[in-house]
């Protein structure tokens, strides 16, 4: 026996949206983020970026659960003193809610060179409007165990 080890040459990347509208935020990011990694395809390979693109689409209207939307924050900071900058999540949900989901699929994702070529494979809109429809995108259902 042989173990198959992927490499860049041989990867097939495919493009799959998602429609956020009413999913739970941290169980779409963690499935969007095991789809970039790749980790869905028996080819998975942990040195090579084995993932696929994936268009993320009405993320306006996702859905926090409990009290997260009051007692939630983003908080970073700008490396001077006192210089903690904090959001609560009520307010960014309303204003930049494609940088919510965005943030949540990073945090997920492998904190090395690997990952960060690997969340540039993400695309996400607050509307249902996007520009890739000559990638041809596959719709991707949310539910465990799926393709």
């Amino acid at each position: 026996m042989k173990t198959y080890m992927a490499n860049p040459q041989t990867v097939e990347k495919k493009w799959y949206i998602v429609d956020a509208s009413g999913e739970t935020l941290g169980r779409l990011a963690s499935r969007v983020a095991m789809v970039l990694t790749g980790k869905s395809k028996p080819t998975y390979t942990p040195h090579v970026d084995t993932g696929d693109f994936v268009i993320v689409i009405n993320c306006k209207d996702i859905v926090l659960t409990g009290n997260k939307l009051e007692d939630k924050y983003y908080r970073h900071h700008s490396g001077y003193v006192g210089g903690l900058k904090e959001v609560q999540y009520k307010t960014l949900m309303s204003k930049k809610p494609e940088f919510a989901v965005y943030e949540a699929v990073k945090g997920m994702m492998p904190k090395n060179s690997l990952g960060r070529k690997m969340i540039k494979k993400l695309k996400v809109y607050a509307g249902s409007e996007h520009g890739h429809q000559a990638q041809k995108p596959e719709v991707l259902k949310l539910t465990k165990g799926d393709k």
